[in-house]
Order: structure tokens, then C-alpha cells, then sequence
């Protein structure tokens, strides 16, 4: 059974909703997934999991989370050659230019892992909606299916 981790920041409960969306998703996918917030979590976890994904909001004006700032920085540290990531997150249109760049940052830092990239970011307005629900679900189901051949 191939095991993931979803690792989430949040200020509003939007990114936790996020995270909830893609575990659920991920274990109707026969995936045992553990579920942590970024604080209480280390990039080294990821070396335990065969799905790597990260829910980063943006802070501000394109900043990412203050208490994602040591996980952002020790990730780009870690060798996680054979791991699938993904990252999706919530933002607010309303800053523009800046509008969920945590989101790429962090896809960015987890490229530079040596892991594979199991499906396009994901960004989200504010709190998940319906349309937001099947964009995620189908996000869960590229990583499986990345992850499957990967292992094959």
C-alpha cells in the first residue's frame, strides 16, 4: 500500500480544508495517509512516504507562512529522488501577482528534492468549493496514478 503525507499551514482553516479534501481523497485511493500540520512536521517525514504534498497559504503580499518559513528552508535540504509531490493551496485572488505564489515556491523547493511531480499545482480561492472538491480529487488521483508508475 503506497503511504503519503499531507503536511498543511493555515490561518483561516481554508488549508486545513484543503489538506482534509486531499486525504480523503487519497485514502478512497487505497493510500494510508497521515495528515500533519506544518509545524509539528520535519522534511525528513517525507523520506517515510511514497506521495510528498504540501497546502501552503501565501501570507501578505507573496510571503509564505511565517511558521512554514524553517520547513520551506530545511525541505530544499532533503534528497527525495523516487518520492511523487504535489501542492495545493488556498489564496486570495484579491492580492493579484501574489495570489497563492506559496503554492509554486514550495513546488519549486520539493522539484529541487530530486522527487517526480505527479500533478500541476492547484490553487484555490478562499474556501474549497464544489468545482474545487473535483480539481482535488482529481490532483489525489494523479499523484496515485504517478506514483503507481513510478513503482512499477
Amino acid at each position: 500500500m503506497a503511504k503519503a503525507l499531507v503536511v498543511y499551514a493555515t490561518i483561516t482553516g481554508n488549508n486545513e480544508d484543503v489538506a482534509d479534501i486531499i486525504t480523503d481523497a487519497l485514502e478512497d485511493l487505497g493510500v494510508e495517509v497521515d495528515e500533519v500540520e506544518m509545524t509539528m512536521a520535519d522534511p525528513a517525514d517525507f523520506e517515510e512516504a511514497d506521495i510528498c504534498v504540501i497546502c501552503p497559504y501565501t501570507y501578505d503580499e507573496g510571503a509564505l507562512p511565517e511558521e512554514g518559513i524553517d520547513f520551506y528552508e530545511d525541505l530544499q535540504e532533503e534528497q527525495l529522488a523516487g518520492k511523487v509531490y504535489g501542492v495545493a493551496g488556498s489564496g486570495d485572488t484579491f492580492y493579484g501577482d501574489d495570489f497563492c505564489v506559496a503554492v509554486d515556491k514550495f513546488g519549486d523547493a520539493l522539484a529541487k528534492t530530486g522527487a517526480t511531480k505527479g500533478a500541476e499545482n492547484v490553487k484555490i480561492n478562499l474556501a474549497p468549493d464544489e468545482e474545487d472538491i473535483q480539481k482535488l480529487d482529481a490532483f489525489a488521483k494523479q499523484l496515485v496514478e504517478k506514483a503507481a508508475k513510478l513503482n512499477d
